[in-house]
């Protein structure tokens, strides 16, 4: 039967044509990885530690289960201890390779619409004796749990998305804990700082090398005033989601304020919860502003916004800030709220998609401890714990890397399966290429007929992977 739209069937033929995967492609990835971490090696001492680290970094690129010391060194033939030692007590410092980690990113990555993104990650950890370990709050369990907790740096450009820094979180009963400290080889020099402090410090020591018009963060450090007034001290221009219960008052635009009978302007309005300003806003207030294109169809949110002067930790700021809200639609609606220090002629829409951005950070998260094992540690240490996790961000941006040259000639293929793809090639170097390239374009044709299925309930066919990956962020003048 001959299709009645021309135009639709050659549409989805484009479609599927994105999704061919040809074996040459995939031939170049093992040599790519050499080329990758060539540099990163050469900032170890010694040939020795130099073997270990490329054994360690192939070994989270496998299709290994569990990417912990143990399973990594019988994958490749290997005694633990030797492996054991160099990721949990060898001292060498991982500070050079995230220096060199983050030039790169900067390089291949860098736009000046760029977005940094300060999010932090829990660990949840049996036992006292892992450096860091405290009840306090697990993201990832969703309550107070025994974990470890790591404040981590995203870059977000059109171009890709990555984690480029960390730090680890510890708490004040550890730092008072002189011999907890010595047995986790804690360095002398660590003293209590908060999250809010401690990325602050990665904000003044890695701000000033990624081109970037926005810092965006989760409540846990909205809703400090000295957070935010830690940003504006270094010149950031920030939009930090707060908690619903935070109190601002709105400012009337001069023109917009009433006169009262004695010919000066009406008392100004008290502070309230953020929320309580949303219930009060009207309909023609609200903006519909198309995020990005999902796979089920396209994202859309609705956004209000005014200005406001806010009261936190019983300090009122006098300075003039943006509230910006968002609301989703569905059956499971939600309501965020965001302070920001943008300029009053800042676009609507702009501060829409910055806020988007720390939805790729959580994909980050989730390729990271999906793909890399960042959270497969075995380890107690200081050391362990900061080469572990280095490691893991290494690997994590070579596959960010590979995945978008894989993209030029099959623009549909995701990173979980080009991830996929090279822990093949890794556990098998003499795999037929020619099968594996066949097996993975036919995976895709499926998910991209899915795709398409779902955009037709939208009587339109869904962008091509190539505008789709391009809708990180907004497109600004350069």
């Amino acid at each position: 039967m001959r299709c009645q739209n021309q135009n639709h069937c050659g549409g989805v033929k484009e479609l599927l044509k994105s999704c061919e995967l040809v074996p040459e492609e995939l031939e170049m990835s093992l040599e790519r990885l050499k080329q990758f971490t060539k540099p990163y090696l050469e900032l170890f001492p010694g040939m020795k530690s130099q073997r270990h680290a490329e054994d360690f970094i192939a070994g989270l690129l496998t299709d290994l289960e569990r990417k912990s010391v143990e399973p990594i060194a019988e994958r490749i033939g290997q005694y633990r201890r030797p492996l054991q030692y160099f990721i949990g007590e060898s001292p060498w410092d991982h500070g050079p390779l995230l220096d060199k980690l983050c030039a790169e990113v900067s390089k291949d990555l860098g736009e000046s619409n760029g977005i940094l993104v300060i999010d932090p990650s829990t660990f949840p950890k049996k036992g006292k004796d892992s450096v860091g370990v405290a009840r306090q709050w697990c993201g990832r369990l969703g309550k107070t749990e025994s974990c470890q907790k790591g404040i981590f740096l995203g870059y977000v450009t059109n171009k890709g998305h990555t984690l480029v820094d960390e730090r680890l979180y510890l708490p004040r009963e550890w730092t008072k804990d002189k011999a907890r400290k010595n047995k986790c080889g804690v360095p002398e020099q660590v003293r209590f700082k908060t999250a809010q402090k401690l990325a602050l410090e990665i904000m003044a020591a890695r701000g000033p090398e990624f081109p970037h018009r926005w810092v965006v963060a989760d409540d846990e450090f909205g809703r400090g005033f000295s957070f935010r007034k830690g940003l504006e001290a270094l010149g950031e221009r920030y939009l930090l989601e707060i908690p619903s219960n935070l109190l601002v008052r709105a400012i009337q635009k001069p023109a917009d304020q009433k006169i009262g009978a004695a010919g000066r302007a009406r008392k100004k309005t008290p502070y309230r919860r953020v929320s309580t300003w949303t219930a009060g806003l009207k309909k023609q207030d609200w903006k519909k502003i198309h995020i990005r294109a999902g796979t089920k169809g396209p994202l859309d949110v609705w956004a209000a916004r005014l200005r406001v002067q806010s009261r936190d930790q019983q300090r009122r700021s006098k300075k003039i800030q943006w509230l910006l809200i968002l609301k989703t639609e569905g059956r499971n609606p939600e309501v965020r709220y965001y302070l920001s220090n943008a300029e009053e002629e800042i676009r609507l829409n702009e501060m829409v998609h910055a806020a988007n951005a720390r939805y790729w950070i959580e994909d980050c998260f989730e390729r990271a401890k999906g793909k890399v094992g960042l959270d497969h540690y075995e380890v107690r240490s200081w050391r362990g714990w900061h080469h572990h996790i280095t490691l893991c961000l290494l690997a994590i941006y070579f596959l960010v890397d590979e995945q978008r040259r894989l993209n030029r000639s099959t623009p549909a293929l995701t990173l979980q399966q080009s991830a996929e793809a090279i822990g093949e090639i890794l556990r098998n170097p003499e795999i037929d290429l020619k099968v594996l390239a066949w097996k993975i374009t036919q995976r895709l044709r499926r998910n991209e007929q899915t795709r398409i299925d779902h955009w037709r309930k939208f009587h339109r066919l869904p962008p091509p992977w190539t505008l789709t990956r391009l809708n990180h962020v907004p497109i600004f003048a350069q």
